[in-house]
């Protein structure tokens, strides 16, 4: 009889625990709108007898999917031909959908809000992690974060549970085509800050017509340029801000102490260029690298990313390429490196159902471990934080690397501190706009960024 007692309490406990494994948390409502493409692979597991240390059982059979929200598209075409392979060999569907260029946050809030919701989104920077947080499933424990080599570049709840994970870390800056800069006569060497800078840009300006190349692709402030604008450069003044206040958090307010040095940079893009004034407003990305990549501009202000393109799509010479500091007039900037972070951070929806969340950490597994996985992550994001890491072979990262040996300092990105994220930038793109074409001034540019930001962190913070 006691045997039997027994044997009945060892049965509710399987089922007891089995119940607590298969419980998923609820998750809330998102952002960004997605734009689709698609290849699908999922793949399903349970628990198998004990296996490998680097992860979760596998199932004999794919009972689940993968849906990624994918939000750069310049990398689009990688990563479908990366979940068809996936697919191909294992079975698993995975989908991939590419938001287009800036609308990443309505496309995530309407994707979220859909039955078929995506499994693999981003969430880079902790404003996101306080918008989507609630949908975000923990990393920690399992065999994707068993494969990092940092936690650097993650992003944490309030809890400290790691809600996001960097999955590469890029740098930015100004792109020179040195091959121009000897053409007009000068070196990459001469440039050390905004000074020297603008003195060669000046002088390529000037002779435009004569060298058959202006000093700066368009500053674009269409939708798919304009991010590099009102995130990445309006990075300079937020960093040295930031620095000079000790900002560890978000801040509720900023006083926009170094916005004299935007202005010095943006009225330097704008002027020696051969797209001034209102034509900005419609000159898109796409347009922007392609005057540089076609040898039309001596520089370019864009990030590591861009190295895949312009020696793929372009042809050029990877030694005719460099990055330099985005150089503003700030004090002590002859010392100043590139700009170095992450927005590349993936999150799980923990609203899935649990053989989707399976089948999506099984695919993160497999895209940092695998062949074609670590090829992909290497020619296309660089650096990344995983013990199986491929080394890039990227002019722009081995410039960035240099700079730090150097002894120089890194400006860290500290938009990524920025409040409601898109419509901040709408309205400092908004303001830009109107400077540029003559129908706003430059206080209008202040007070977007200014009163900007407390107005969108007292609405995130409400």
């Amino acid at each position: 009889m006691k045997k039997i007692i027994a044997m009945l309490l060892a049965l509710v406990m399987v089922l007891g625990l089995a119940a607590c494994a298969t419980k998923t948390e609820p998750a809330q409502p998102e952002e960004t709108t997605p734009a689709e493409t698609e290849t699908t692979p999922a793949t399903t597991e349970e628990t198998a007898p004990a296996e490998t240390e680097t992860e979760e059982p596998a199932a004999t059979e794919a009972t689940g999917s993968v849906y990624y929200l994918n939000f750069k598209p310049e990398a689009d075409e990688a990563w479908q031909k990366l979940a068809a392979t996936y697919t191909e060999q294992t079975g698993v569907p995975v989908k991939v959908v590419t938001a287009a260029s800036g609308t990443y946050d309505t496309t995530l809030a309407a994707e979220l809000d859909k039955s078929s919701a995506p499994t693999l989104f981003q969430c880079g920077n902790q404003g996101a992690i306080n918008s989507y947080g609630d949908y975000c499933y923990p990393f920690d424990g399992t065999a994707i974060m068993d494969q990092m080599t940092t936690d650097a570049f993650n992003l944490k709840g309030e809890d400290g549970q790691t809600l996001a994970i960097g999955y590469c870390y890029e740098a930015f800056g100004i792109i020179v085509n040195k091959a121009l800069l000897e053409k007009a006569g000068h070196s990459i060497d001469e440039i050390t800050n905004f000074e020297s800078l603008k003195a060669v840009a000046d002088d390529i300006h000037a002779r435009a017509d004569e060298l058959g190349f202006d000093a700066f692709s368009s500053a674009g402030l269409e939708g798919s340029s304009s991010w590099r604008f009102s995130g990445h450069l309006a990075n300079m003044p937020l960093y040295y801000e930031f620095r000079d206040d000790g900002v560890t958090a978000q801040p509720a307010t900023i006083t926009g102490a170094y916005l004299n040095n935007f202005k010095n940079i943006w009225d330097l893009y704008t002027t020696d260029s051969a797209t001034t004034g209102a034509a900005l407003a419609t000159a898109t990305g796409d347009e922007s690298e392609a005057e540089f990549g076609e040898g039309k501009a001596a520089f370019y202000q864009n990030g590591s990313w861009e190295y895949s393109n312009l020696t793929g799509t372009f042809g050029m010479n990877p030694d005719d390429l460099a990055m330099i500091p985005i150089y503003c007039g700030v004090d002590g900037e002859e010392e100043a490196g590139l700009c170095a972070g992450t927005e590349n951070c993936w999150a799980i929806n923990n609203e899935a159902s649990e053989e989707d969340i399976q089948a999506t950490i099984d695919f993160l597994v497999w895209v940092v471990t695998s062949d074609e996985g670590t090829t992909m992550l290497a020619q296309e994001f660089g650096p990344c934080p995983f013990k199986d890491a491929k080394e890039p072979e990227n002019v722009f990262f081995q410039d960035a690397n240099k700079y730090t040996a150097d002894g120089k300092y890194v400006v860290t990105w500290a938009f990524n501190w920025t409040p409601a994220v898109d419509d901040w930038r709408a309205a400092v793109v908004d303001a830009l706009t109107q400077y540029s074409a003559g129908t706003g001034d430059w206080s209008a540019v202040e007070t977007a960024f200014v009163q900007g930001w407390a107005t969108q962190y007292a609405k995130e913070n409400a």
